[in-house]
């Protein structure tokens, strides 16, 4: 498989909505594979697949030592309110802080497009909210409310 390079703020690509999958098959397998080891690579948390140039609605993470390939995501629940910094691979050496659900309840298609449904809180909410705000071309820039903590 391969590295794929990530694409970064400034490139308009990353403002497109990303597209339903339709087909669950060999190229969409590698793209995930490729996504997995660039996310990786880039000691990332997650990765959207518009992050690598597909305008696919594809995610992988692996939050808590869990990883994830999510594909047509949707968030069909969220509870409470957490506010952290983020940071992300599109928007190099900036971070911020953002309002986020303190849970999440996720459902999504595995790589064969069969149903499933996640409900998670912490790490794992944050970073579902994160990626799949990229599936519809928004980034958590601009979401920031404050500068972290102790940063200028």
């Amino acid at each position: 498989m391969a590295i794929r390079e990530i694409v970064k703020e400034g490139d308009e690509l990353l403002r497109k909505k990303s597209k339903v999958v339709k087909n669950f098959d060999e190229n969409l397998w590698c793209i995930l594979v490729d996504m997995a080891e660039s996310m990786y690579k880039n000691r990332g948390m997650g990765l959207a697949g518009v992050q690598v140039g597909v305008l696919k609605r594809i995610v992988v993470m692996e939050v808590n030592g869990a990883f994830f390939e999510m594909i047509n995501p949707e968030i069909v629940s969220m509870r409470g309110e957490v506010e952290d910094e983020e940071a992300c691979l599109s928007v190099p050496n900036r971070r911020g802080v953002v309002v986020r659900p303190e849970e999440v309840t996720v459902k999504f298609q595995d790589i064969f497009g069969y149903d499933m449904t996640i409900t998670g809180e912490g790490n794992f909410a944050r970073c579902v909210c994160h990626e799949l705000d990229h599936l519809d071309g928004i980034l958590y820039i601009d979401k920031i409310i404050k500068k972290p903590k102790g940063k200028k």
